[in-house]
């Protein structure tokens, strides 16, 4: 049986900058944002390519807005992933080269961490 990662709940304080946030300078597809009831607002958020998402909104985790830390995403080019960030406004740090692969790390309005990784032996 597979059992597949389909969905993370971040944590956020405002819905609304969040989802800029992620669409607009990160670069996720905004799959759905509904209104529930007064207490749900429910918003899917997605990384290209990515089987899983994230969800984002009123209601959806008891969590405190920027305690995620370590959120990770595979890409093939960190050296394209960061120069996208930074260009879309990501206060993204310098790439670093370690044994494990190349990373870039960067935080959403929140505080919530993210790091991307290019792991050893992809496109260089």
């Amino acid at each position: 049986m597979d059992w597949k990662l389909e969905l993370v709940a971040i944590p956020v304080s405002d819905v609304d900058r969040a989802k800029a946030f992620y669409v607009e300078q990160v670069g996720f597809n905004a799959d759905d944002d509904h209104q529930v009831s007064d207490e749900l607002r429910f918003v899917q958020l997605t990384p290209p390519g990515s089987g899983c998402s994230i969800a984002i909104g009123t209601g959806v985790t008891e969590a405190q807005p920027g305690s995620v830390q370590g959120m990770q995403l595979g890409v093939s080019d960190i050296e394209a992933a960061h120069e996208q960030l930074s260009a879309a406004g990501v206060e993204a740090g310098e790439i670093q080269d370690l044994p494990w692969g190349s990373f870039v790390f960067f935080k959403d309005p929140d505080g919530n961490a993210w790091a991307v990784q290019q792991s050893p032996g992809r496109h260089q």
